[in-house]
């Protein structure tokens, strides 16, 4: 019997006996179907994480006072850390030549009202002109921050769209147009374009003021982080120029903590990568429960055709020709229940993306490819032994089954 013969047998048996032949392929199919939906939100995940990035600028590197105890770690700010000051972002600047913009940012909450209406505990970042190069956020009306540094006391300020939307009526114009931001008063000189969520922050509910303006505001003197953007191609030596520089202003001592975007974006891959595939991992147990089932129907099989084996034994079929016979079966069952776990998951993955499109979902063809091949293997694996029964059974004994 060739392995076509074989498998058109195989269909026959399944579809006679179509409940029993489903019930087999049943662990299959949910252990495929959970493996492929499950990546696939993984990897959703991942490419939802990188673009949110992405949007946030690129080659983008960030210097937070403290320096970090461990690898990845949070900076740890102790009495002996020195600040980061608006100097050190000059310096920076004017010294640095892989450095394309620097973000000095201040970061406080405040309330923002216009006439009889306020908005509590609003993100106010006080920051320069450049910073909406280094984040990628501009003014869609009017203009961002003054683009001086000698302006940087100026009360002006530039608001996100939920600030607009809390403040101002709907069609009104809010450029020119005065807000008090912790009881000073600033004129609005910018909106800003539409961003919504960022990983989880409300970039449409941030107040942009002046970075000298916020530094008075907030009676503060020191930075809570410096956004630079390197040049293309030059984030590393970007990174080792200001490290080198701050270092030298900072007596030797590295007390701050530089950090590159694409590191982050690494972490919370890595991080997404453990939890996928760990859930995939225990979504693949199915799978083996499943070639368990299959190698007890096949071992059934084996019994209900004793008969027809000896037949064919007698009549001059090879013992390969019997182990091809069954582990055809077997791969027939498994690669069905492959089949129909890849489509249930594919179209469960596609149903998510449209009902909720929040939900990040992204199908690749390796999952799809690996998943099926494990199934494929699953039945290969469990239909061994009981396709080796079938082949070690003697003609005349087989005969004389009843």
């Amino acid at each position: 019997m060739s392995a076509w013969e074989g498998f058109l047998d195989a269909i026959e048996n399944i579809l006679s006996n179509p409940m029993r032949a489903f019930l087999t392929m049943l662990g299959v199919i949910i252990g495929v179907f959970s493996v492929v939906t499950l990546v696939s939100i993984g990897e959703g995940a991942k490419a939802y994480v990188t673009d949110q990035f992405a949007g946030l600028g690129t080659n983008v590197l960030i210097i937070t006072p403290g320096a970090s105890q461990t690898s990845g770690g949070p900076p740890m700010i102790t009495n002996g850390t020195r600040p980061l000051t608006f100097e050190d972002s000059q310096v920076i600047r004017r010294t640095c030549p892989s450095v394309e913009f620097v973000a000095p940012v201040v970061l406080a909450t405040a309330s923002i009202k216009h006439e009889n209406k306020l908005r509590d505990q609003s993100m106010v970042v006080g920051t320069t002109h450049e910073h909406q190069m280094v984040r990628n956020i501009y003014a869609e009306f009017g203009s961002f921050l003054p683009p001086s540094v000698s302006q940087g006391n100026k009360r002006v300020c530039a608001l996100g769209r939920n600030v607009i939307k809390d403040l101002f009526p709907a069609g009104e114009n809010p450029l020119g147009q005065y807000v008090r931001i912790g009881g000073s008063r600033f004129r609005v000189i910018g909106i800003m374009e539409e961003k919504g969520f960022s990983l989880g922050f409300d970039i449409d509910g941030i107040v942009w003021i002046p970075l000298q303006a916020a530094m008075e505001l907030f009676d503060q003197n020191e930075l809570f982080e410096m956004l630079i953007r390197a040049r293309p191609g030059q984030i590393d030596q970007a990174r080792d120029q200001i490290r080198r520089l701050i270092k030298s202003r900072h007596d030797d001592y590295e007390d701050f903590t530089i950090t590159s975007q694409a590191q982050m974006i690494e972490s919370f891959a890595s991080i997404l990568n453990v939890l996928t595939y760990a859930l995939a991992g225990i979504a693949a147990i199915s799978l083996l429960v499943g070639g368990i089932g299959i190698m007890n129907i096949m071992l059934v099989t084996v019994g209900e055709k004793t008969r027809e084996i000896g037949i064919r034994k007698a009549v001059g079929a090879s013992r390969q020709d019997i182990l091809r016979q069954f582990l055809v079966e077997s791969l027939t069952v498994s690669g069905l229940g492959g089949l129909i776990g890849v489509g249930m998951g594919v179209g469960l993955s596609l149903l998510l993306n449209y009902f909720v499109p929040d939900l990040p979902v992204l199908i690749r063809p390796w999952t799809i490819i690996v998943s099926f091949s494990f199934a494929l293997s699953v039945g290969l694996f469990f239909g061994v032994y009981p396709a080796k029964k079938a082949a070690d059974l003697d003609p005349i004994d087989a005969l004389r089954y009843e």
